[in-house]
């Protein structure tokens, strides 16, 4: 039977969600936890792989196991776990189900402070321009919908750097900057590489026409830089409901 995590992670002390060999990982964490309460190895396969020092506040992940799971392996893993994993449900899923695969779609949040915060300080970046022009930072957001490749923003030479942007929007509240994004699915690094170039559009060192021959140069070189890694969350991932049972 396949069965469907559902759990979150603050990313900062950890190599990113998937298993290598040069630091701690969520999913190594995570397999050790279950292998030992099942008595069995177990591997699981994540929704993505995000990046050392990037969080989650909802992140899915789907494991096989021959029996039906016991009600009490909720508890008994999140006892198990760290405090900055935690797993909030198992869900028996159709075996077709994939956790990265069946996503419709992911939000991405990034979280800029514009003032020094202490409550803040861990999970976002702390900018110290404090008079960027948020309306031609959501001018060039909203025209990120207009395009479908999005090599210019890839860490990596890939051959399928096409993504259906739903929605991009920059909220200010409070000296917080929250940028939120929606596609069907994201380039390695893209958001962070996104944002860098969307904030020099903020400072006006880019005008959008600027901003829109980056996008459509497929070049990493002419994009801004990539903004640090503990301001980005993935926020939320949306699966079909009828792979649930």
């Amino acid at each position: 039977m396949r069965y469907f995590i559902k759990l979150s992670y603050n990313g900062s002390r950890y190599n990113g969600w998937q298993i290598q060999k040069t630091g701690l990982t969520i999913e190594e964490v995570i397999e050790k936890c279950l292998s030992h309460l099942l008595d069995k190895s177990i591997d699981i396969i994540g929704a993505g792989r995000t990046d050392k020092g990037v969080h989650a506040k909802e992140f899915f992940a789907h494991l096989d196991y021959e029996k039906q799971l016991d009600k009490n392996l909720l508890i008994r893993l999140n006892a198990f776990l760290p405090k900055d994993i935690a797993v909030y449900g198992i869900y028996l899923v159709t075996p077709q189900a994939h956790a990265r695969f069946s996503a419709n779609s992911r939000i991405y949040e990034y979280r800029i402070s514009l003032s020094k915060n202490p409550f803040w300080n861990q999970l976002s970046w702390h900018s110290h321009y404090e008079s960027l022009n948020i309306y031609l930072m959501n001018k060039a957001s909203e025209i990120l919908k207009k395009y479908t490749n999005f090599s210019s923003f890839c860490k990596f030479n890939i051959s399928n750097c096409y993504c259906n942007i739903e929605y991009a929007h920059w909220n200010y509240k409070e000296g917080k900057l929250l940028f939120e994004i929606k596609a069907n699915r994201f380039l390695r690094n893209m958001v962070r590489s996104i944002v860098g170039t969307l904030l020099n559009v903020g400072k006006e060192k880019l005008n959008i026409k600027q901003f829109c021959d980056i996008v459509e140069a497929k070049d990493r070189l002419r994009v801004g830089p990539s903004v640090p890694a503990k301001g980005l969350f993935l926020k939320q991932i949306c699966y079909p409901k009828a792979i649930f049972l």
